[in-house]
């Protein structure tokens, strides 16, 4: 302890970023694990509810290595889960952040700005997490169902790859956002210069 003590006396901008930065992966992570556990059965109980059917959009008919599938920014192909899937991954991201948003303006950034401009632009950046997400999982389910014939081991495969990459990059936009909204200042009227 004496070292860090001494490390934060010498470089204090250093040690916070690395307080932020540490304080910031870990509760990332904790929430990535908690949706990868929902994603696990959000699918089939959404498929309980809406069925089996797809929504694409743009819908973009493409190859990759072989593996034909459509390309969207919304939606999954039925194939790779349809309706079901794409609503259970939204539900994962937003319940995510509902968890994450808390936990980052109190405990990392020990943010006291305004908290409704705050909500707004994390959930901004929050859609463009899923939408960011929703076209990687467009590609990888369908290369994934072209690889991986055992069910059960592509469900699991997929789930926990999407979430990891899911988190991945929600780390780097959310954090990017959260360090702009969450600082000192942030949303206060500029003082005016003499």
């Amino acid at each position: 302890m004496n070292f860090l003590n001494q490390f934060a006396e010498k470089h204090p901008k250093a040690a916070e970023w690395i307080r932020k930065g540490g304080l910031f992966v870990i509760f990332s992570y904790v929430v990535t694990f908690i949706k990868m556990l929902l994603l696990m059965f959000l699918p089939a109980f959404y498929r309980g509810i809406v069925g089996d059917f797809e929504w694409l959009w743009p819908n973009i008919p493409l190859t990759i290595a072989g593996v034909e599938f459509n390309l969207a920014i919304v939606g999954n192909s039925l194939a790779t889960g349809g309706m079901a899937y794409t609503l259970a991954n939204l539900t994962t991201i937003f319940l995510g952040e509902c968890i994450n948003f808390p936990l980052q303006r109190n405990v990392t950034f020990k943010s006291h700005g305004p908290l409704g401009i705050q909500l707004i632009c994390h959930f901004v950046a929050t859609i463009a997490v899923f939408l960011v997400m929703n076209l990687f999982t467009c590609v990888w389910n369908p290369i994934t169902i072209a690889l991986i014939s055992n069910d059960a081991l592509r469900n699991t495969i997929q789930s926990v790859v999407t979430t990891v990459v899911t988190g991945g990059v929600a780390m780097v936009i959310i954090f990017a956002v959260d360090n702009t909204i969450f600082a000192p200042g942030f949303g206060k009227p500029k003082a005016e210069s003499k």
